[in-house]
């Protein structure tokens, strides 16, 4: 939907123009005929939904800088650009002492209208940006903080305000890349916790020998290498918020102990003569289905009903296709700036193809599809060219690909023996691209004719995988026959994170 954009000023042949002119660049416009009325839209039901005021200073009754004055303790983000026909420097500082963003003299021409509009906008979504990324590391991210404007995602807010009154422990399920974390923050930022410490611990990125001392500690000389006392991340998040993501990667002999931490109200650190007390606010997280984890016995019974007293289920973003826009437009501003980019927005049409599409990584992939987009555009606004990957996959939409260059020959080298298709082959020749890329095959000897070590070759298929599975590490674990703790550990013993 569109952006509102308030129009006050009195002159009524004044606010036609305006009108027709924000209309034309594409936004929804309400209009108030004085100081008075436009007080009463923005503290009314619409005054959420505006996300500009277009304020004209000389009025009869309130003015437009008390209109200003009166606005900004509940509209402290609303962009306003104010506008007169007097243009004297000093009403120009006054009103930017009273919270203007800009400044426009009458008659404004359509163009400087709508430069100015675009930069409002942008700096609007920048300061959230900033906000929402301050809070998050305060630990002080609220509900009104998430893009969340569907159905679905009011119900996740409502459920999410009633737990945070409480020191209940809550299991936020979804699939992955939801935004599950972020309503976990949420949930810390509206209870009695606020501001105190908010630790992650992705479970499923836990090496399987060092769980125990990750979660609880471990005291000095507790086991070889244990060269310094560890604090574990129950100790680090005493008095905040534990949040266990993938919590069903977990080991059962691990799974024993965290019940014991969490029905006792302490731990026992690796090597400790005694247990240690902690307060924490326990929220857990998974994108498997539990129930079936129980039955398969791959997670306690007793534990998952200790952790699911108040489960909270995340919708994927395929159903809901309300938030899309918003988030489209937060990641834009977002890119744009990192990019360097004028970038402002995303064609109707754009739009319309992101939100037919049913998107299986979620916000994550969302977020990466427009940072890949922001990346090849341009010009000043996105188009269904600059989605080409999603543009093939969504019926009625086409992106226009411009030729790609002629690839030089094919640079043939021979490198013995080598694995291919899941085959060995006794004559594998590989094909090197452009930029000296091996595009076939994994080599199984060195350039002198030796076997290559097992680990190297490991590598090289993990990477293959990675590549061809695009970092989903669910698939990549699936399709190479491993677990995803181990798919994880191995990512980062052979250095493969990038």
């Amino acid at each position: 939907m569109a952006q509102l954009v308030l129009v006050v000023d009195d002159d009524p042949s004044q606010r036609r123009i305006l009108e027709e002119n924000i209309k034309r660049f594409g936004y929804r416009v309400m209009t108030a005929d004085g100081g008075e009325t436009a007080l009463d839209i923005l503290n009314g039901p619409h005054g959420s939904d505006i996300s500009v005021m277009i304020l004209d200073l000389v009025m009869p009754g309130i003015d437009g800088m008390a209109v200003l004055e009166k606005c900004r303790p509940a509209h402290s983000n609303l962009p306003v650009i104010v506008q007169t026909a007097h243009g004297g420097i000093d009403i120009v500082v006054n009103a930017m002492r009273a919270g203007a963003d800009d400044f426009v003299v009458k008659p404004v021409s359509p163009e400087r209208l709508q430069v100015s509009i675009k930069n409002a906008l942008k700096v609007n979504v920048l300061a959230g940006e900033i906000s929402r990324l301050s809070k998050k590391n305060e630990g002080t991210l609220s509900f009104d903080d998430l893009i969340a404007a569907s159905p679905g995602m009011g119900q996740v807010i409502r459920l999410g305000e009633r737990a945070a009154q409480s020191n209940i422990p809550i299991l936020i399920e979804g699939e992955s890349g939801v935004g599950k974390e972020m309503v976990a923050r949420a949930i810390q930022g509206a209870s009695d916790r606020r501001g105190k410490p908010f630790v992650t611990v992705n479970c499923g990125a836990l090496p399987e020998n060092l769980v125990e001392s990750i979660l609880f500690g471990h005291e000095k000389g507790a086991f070889t290498g244990a060269a310094d006392k560890h604090t574990g991340k129950f100790q680090e998040a005493d008095g905040g918020t534990l949040f266990l993501d993938e919590v069903g990667e977990l080991p059962l002999d691990i799974q024993v102990k965290l019940l014991r931490a969490l029905q006792e109200g302490e731990v026992d650190p690796v090597g400790a003569k005694r247990p240690v007390k902690v307060d924490i606010r326990l929220i857990s997280a998974t994108n498997r289905n539990m129930i079936d984890m129980v039955k398969e016995g791959l997670f306690r019974e007793d534990l998952y009903y200790r952790l699911n007293v108040f489960p909270i289920t995340v919708p994927p973003l395929k159903q809901r296709p309300e938030d899309i826009p918003n988030l489209v437009t937060h990641f834009i501003a977002r890119f744009a700036v990192e990019e360097g980019k004028k970038i402002t927005e995303i064609t109707p049409q754009g739009l319309q193809m992101l939100q037919s599409y049913e998107w299986p990584g979620n916000v994550r992939q969302l977020e990466n599809t427009v940072f890949r987009a922001v990346v090849l555009c341009d010009g000043n606004m996105l188009t269904i060219d600059d989605f080409p990957q999603i543009a093939a996959l969504v019926e009625g939409f086409e992106a226009r690909i411009p030729p790609a260059p002629v690839p030089a020959a094919p640079q043939t080298v021979p490198c013995g023996p080598s694995i291919i298709g899941g085959t060995i082959s006794e004559t594998a020749v590989f094909q090197r691209d452009s930029a000296g890329g091996t595009a076939l095959g994994i080599p199984a000897l060195t350039p002198s004719g030796q076997i290559r070590p097992l680990e190297d070759i490991e590598a090289d298929m993990i990477r293959l995988a990675l590549e061809r599975y695009r970092g989903h590490m669910s698939e990549v674990a699936r399709k190479l026959g491993i677990g995803r703790s181990t798919l994880y550990r191995k990512v980062r013993d052979l250095g493969l994170e990038e």
